[in-house]
């Protein structure tokens, strides 16, 4: 058998091992890696092959199931080689199998017109190909249907750093060294797209805390709010600390902040990754604190839609039950916190969800049981168009992951 016949069989291998789980394994992707660590045979690069493969997969996932439910097994290899990132990893095989296709376009639609025919062509009778979004999701964010969000929900993340060094040559001096690709954020000076896969925590730059991955639509959040310089501050969803380090840098020096989280393992976390930045102005808290700050941060757990891009299942395991259970737990959270801002300090509600539900419905309910709290101008709204009390960041604008932000006062 030819190393593509094998590498076939390997995929189909992988994804009847994925199958069972993924419209319901939100941790798919933690299965995802075991299967492929757990194959001793599997060197770095077949990891990586599979790997895109296995997201193309579900990024596509009604077109390739609907395949392989007729058992159209050889047809649905070929469609998921085509609608591959072309990678180092992947090249040899998307050649293989798609001599003649024409290329991939970036529209969506266009794909699917394409796919159509070709799959036509090879004698595959099949219905018009389905929506890549679940319907429900219509109803929740109606935006995301239009063909620009389309194609960059479809698309791989990108991969954002955050600067948090006053020498920012020198971690590009260390990328230009390895031969890695890169390109700096007209929006924001404190963000880098690295545009070449490599593992950045190989790097110096990172070991020595100059750097943290984070998506661009993640750090626009805080420079979109105008965090002042100083006071006291609580990160009361802190999980792993990205916002914590970034809210760390903005508040100087003479800042602190109380990160608080019910996980001790993502405390942990935060606290290696702000000893590696050499902050020592964040806590860590388990216990809800009782003290009253000048501004509190609820990044609060979401359905997170807005990151389909970078997790992909989670459009197939999420359930608009589950989206309505997360706009209770959303609308306790802001409820709990907010008593922990004082007088004229802020309160700032985030998500990476572009639900309403889990958004402006929230922070609706919010404003009508606490009338001592009112919307605050934003800092910068990176040229999206604010509503009374919040900013959305689409995914198409600015090649991010899609995010939500509220600023209020309390009075």
């Amino acid at each position: 058998m030819s190393l593509t016949g094998s590498q076939q069989q390997t995929v189909l291998r992988l994804l009847a091992a994925l199958r069972p789980h993924w419209r319901q394994d939100v941790n798919l992707p933690a299965r995802i890696q075991q299967l492929l660590a757990g194959n001793r045979s599997f060197g770095s690069r077949d990891r990586r092959l599979y790997r895109e493969l296995i997201y193309t997969v579900l990024r596509y996932l009604p077109w390739i199931e609907s395949l392989l439910d007729r058992g159209q097994n050889e047809q649905a290899i070929q469609l998921i080689a085509w609608l591959a990132t072309d990678t180092p990893s992947t090249h040899a095989f998307r050649t293989a199998l798609t001599e003649n296709w024409p290329p991939c376009p970036a529209s969506v639609a266009a794909r699917a017109d394409i796919a159509q025919r070709q799959l036509a062509a090879g004698g595959t009778v099949s219905e018009p190909l389905p929506c890549v979004l679940p319907e429900w999701f219509r109803d929740h964010c109606p935006a995301a249907f239009a063909p620009d969000q389309i194609d960059r929900l479809l698309a791989r993340a990108p991969l954002w750093l955050r600067l948090q060094t006053d020498q920012p040559a020198r971690v590009v001096a260390e990328f230009e060294t390895r031969g890695w690709s890169y390109r700096r954020s007209e929006l924001l000076h404190s963000a880098i797209q690295v545009l070449t896969e490599a593992d950045l925590t190989q790097t110096e730059a990172y070991r020595s805390g100059q750097f943290e991955i984070q998506d661009l639509g993640s750090q626009m959040i805080l420079e979109s709010v105008g965090v002042e310089a100083g006071g006291r501050w609580l990160d009361a969803c802190a999980g792993a600390g990205g916002k914590t380090l970034q809210l760390a840098n903005l508040l100087g020096t003479s800042g602190h902040i109380d990160a608080h989280d019910i996980r001790p393992g993502a405390l942990a976390e935060l606290g290696l990754r702000a000893k590696r930045a050499g902050l020592r102005s964040i806590t860590t808290l388990r216990a809800t604190p009782e003290t009253l700050y000048d501004g509190v941060l609820v990044d609060a757990p979401c359905s997170g839609s807005g990151t389909w891009r970078r997790a992909p299942h989670l459009k197939w395991t999420t359930l608009p039950a589950q989206i309505e259970s997360a706009a209770r737990q959303q609308l306790e959270l802001l409820a709990l916190f907010s008593a922990r801002v004082r007088a004229g300090g802020r309160l700032i509600y985030a998500t990476c969800s572009l639900c309403q539900r889990e958004n402006e419905d929230v922070i609706a309910a919010f404003l009508q049981a606490h009338p001592d709290f009112s919307p605050v101008p934003f800092h910068q709204t990176f040229r999206s168009s604010p509503a009374p009390s919040s900013l959305t960041f689409l995914p198409a604008q600015h090649d991010t992951d899609g995010f939500f932000v509220a600023s209020l006062r309390r009075t």
